[in-house]
């Protein structure tokens, strides 16, 4: 599958390819100018010769072939130049046809340049404002796991200190108990007598 160009690429091939059209419309143009000065220089050739007396020959009275054959040669080269005049100017027509779809097209072009460079630069943006929110983000996250820890920490802490003094109370209650016990024997042992 051929690669897509970039529309960079496609833009600067178009300006390329509108560069040679007008090289060419140019060699046209040239070739149309030196056609229409022959062309001119012939229709003036043939006008003089028809508009000039044929000389006529005392020893003889029919006309010089040579001019005649002049005036079909001339004849002949006019419309040789007329029949290429008509084909460099539907040539040309083609050409300035051609030449204004590619301005059409090259202006369409630079439109979408614009287009493209103004969605780019907003989408940098976006682009740049997400990645502030992202480290934003990215903090906070970092605070709340250090909180997380400081609370595990804490509640580690009050655990222990609660499962030290369940013990320290039971210590107590079982010390108190046993002197309660100890006091009520003695109190049993001083009642017998």
């Amino acid at each position: 599958m051929p690669r897509m160009m970039s529309w960079r690429q496609e833009y600067l091939e178009n300006l390329r390819r509108q560069d040679e059209q007008e090289k060419a419309n140019y060699d046209l143009i040239d070739a149309y100018s030196r056609l229409a000065d022959q062309t001119a220089a012939l229709e003036a050739k043939v006008s003089a010769k028809s508009s000039s007396p044929i000389p006529t020959s005392p020893s003889n009275d029919v006309p010089g072939s040579s001019s005649q054959e002049e005036i079909a040669q001339v004849k002949s080269d006019l419309a040789e130049a007329l029949r290429a005049k008509g084909q460099l100017q539907r040539r040309l027509k083609v050409a300035e046809e051609t030449l204004e779809g590619l301005k059409a097209r090259a202006k369409a072009d630079s439109t979408l340049i614009r287009d493209i460079s103004a969605e780019r630069a907003q989408l940098i943006l976006k682009v740049r404002d997400r990645d502030e929110e992202l480290r934003g983000k990215a903090q906070l996250l970092v605070q709340v796991q250090d909180e997380n820890m400081s609370l595990d920490l804490q509640l580690n802490m009050a655990e222990q200190q609660t499962a030290r003094l369940k013990k320290e109370n039971k210590d107590l209650i079982d010390r108190w108990m046993a002197r309660m016990g100890q006091e009520a024997d003695a109190m049993n042992e001083a009642s017998k007598f």
